[in-house]
């Protein structure tokens, strides 16, 4: 089902995944501790009602089915494991680590995305 969706749709349908998954990982700081997969799909749910088109261009009868269900986890599944593999940038470590030395900080990070997050908090500190 989830194969027979225009490129269009399966492209905003990743889009909506990776944006909302990457603000529920901010909304919680990162911190793995408080990760929760059913406020991940909850904020996930809200963020495509509300900003999503590519939920009107799906039939109901398609949008109920079990077998779509289960091709989304999958992809939901595909999208974290691809934006968690993602290497940080080298720009990235090398700002990163400039910053944590100016402000005396440690922060760890393990990809592109929690990178981002870090980097953007060290120069809100910086500020």
């Amino acid at each position: 089902m989830y194969k027979e969706l225009s490129s269009g749709v399966k492209i905003s349908i990743t889009r909506s995944i990776s944006t909302s998954f990457e603000s529920y990982l901010t909304s919680i700081d990162w911190k793995e501790e408080r990760f929760s997969m059913e406020d991940f799909i909850a904020s996930w749910q809200t963020y495509f009602q509300e900003n999503a088109a590519w939920i009107e261009k799906i039939p109901a009868d398609v949008l109920m089915s079990t077998e779509f269900h289960e091709e989304m986890a999958k992809k939901i599944d595909e999208v974290i494991a691809k934006i968690l593999n993602e290497e940080p940038t080298a720009k990235q470590i090398e700002t990163i680590e400039a910053l944590q030395k100016e402000l005396g900080t440690n922060y760890s990070y393990n990809c592109k995305a929690e990178a981002a997050y870090i980097e953007q908090l060290l120069k809100e500190k910086q500020k």
